[in-house]
């Protein structure tokens, strides 16, 4: 998996994320040229929450992929490792319940949530698979997952070209932009050791998950898997 190739220890990412905190949202905006701003729109779309549904934004970071889930009238939880993260979330929006947990040990009760997501942060759980497994655990049966994350770019001019920019422009906007452009590289670097559309739902269905399957974003630079627990 990604991180255990690069080699990061889960403190190591946790303080990397911690820098980064305070400009974390601002530098994915320019960084993904205000793409991420409609990648939120269609995970809120493919969780389709109901009124007073539980929803569980793990990696939810400073919040700002939770509050669509408030404003549409859903309970969220907004859940990171992150300490740094949460407390620049909770100064921007404190009527979230930002919780600290780790993707491995959720610090929630079995069947406790009618839908579960995770936007780019799957690949930064030291295990991907009992990530997967725990947000299945938390799950009431019938619920939904919904995973946004970096995938590989269904063509293959494409393809050279974004690896390209993740391995050599990326970082360096990230100098001009990010309060610790370092993070930016280890970030690229999993980006691109991370598995295929194919090789997550895979993923996804050796965890517990019944029917996972995706839908690629912006000709794949980004996928939106779904499952039903």
């Amino acid at each position: 998996m990604a991180r255990a190739a690069l080699d990061k220890q889960p403190a190591d990412v946790r303080r990397m994320f911690d820098t980064v905190a305070r400009r974390y949202d601002l530098t994915n905006d320019i960084l993904s040229f205000g793409q991420d701003r409609r990648w939120r729109r269609e995970v809120l779309a493919a969780v389709d929450p109901s009124y007073g549904d539980r929803v569980l934004d793990l990696a939810a970071g400073t919040g700002t992929s939770s509050q669509p889930f408030r404003d549409a009238g859903a309970e969220v939880v907004p859940c990171d490792f992150s300490i740094g993260m949460l407390q620049v979330g909770k100064k921007q929006l404190p009527h979230l319940p930002f919780t600290a947990g780790d993707g491995t040990r959720l610090p929630f009760r079995d069947d406790t949530f009618d839908a579960v997501t995770i936007s780019f942060g799957l690949r930064n759980i030291v295990d991907p698979l009992a990530g997967l497994a725990e947000m299945r655990r938390v799950t009431k049966p019938g619920g939904r997952l919904v995973v946004c994350e970096f995938s590989h770019p269904t063509w293959s001019p494409w393809r050279t070209v974004y690896i390209e920019y993740l391995m050599k422009a990326l970082p360096a906007v990230a100098r001009t932009v990010s309060s610790a452009p370092d993070a930016y590289v280890y970030l690229a670097e999993s980006i691109r050791a991370w598995p295929d559309q194919r090789g997550l739902a895979d993923l996804i269905a050796e965890a517990g998950w019944t029917g996972p399957e995706w839908r690629n974003l912006s000709g794949g630079i980004v996928a939106l898997h779904r499952a039903t627990a």
